[in-house]
């Protein structure tokens, strides 16, 4: 079966990682640490053959919002506030069950973070074979 974790976030969690924020607590030390514990449970998923796609995804910052009028895209720069929480990254892996998709989200929960950081959860959705069941 197929599911979709997905990791949330918000335009000032971007803006400390990448440094634009003076008092960041996210450090190069923290952000290695970061990148390194979702590699290597990228690199065991592939490796049992349960990664189907893993994506981060840009800041908020470079969203865009479109809608049609008339048949014509309209389009529109999104409009973050610091609270506003969007898709940060995904995985969608093919697991045996919805039990290992909990367990694999449980590691993406527990990547290394800032003290006193509000780590969002992570959403488990089943993906059903054949497309949304309505």
């Amino acid at each position: 079966m197929k599911y979709m974790l997905m990791i949330m976030g918000d335009q000032a969690t971007y803006d400390a990682m990448s440094g634009k924020s003076a008092d960041s607590p996210w450090t190069e030390e923290l952000m290695r640490g970061m990148f390194a514990h979702m590699g290597a449970l990228n690199s065991e998923l592939a490796e049992k053959g349960e990664l189907v796609d893993a994506q981060g995804l840009t800041a908020p910052s470079e969203a865009k919002f479109v809608t049609a009028e008339d048949g014509k895209p309209l389009v529109s720069d999104g409009l973050y506030g610091e609270s506003t929480e969007v898709l940060a990254g995904y995985w969608v892996v093919d697991v045996a069950d919805e039990a290992r998709a909990i367990e694999i989200a449980a590691r993406v929960h527990s990547c290394p973070v800032p003290e006193g950081f509000v780590d969002p959860p992570v959403v488990v959705r089943p993906i059903p074979d054949g497309g949304a069941e309505m």
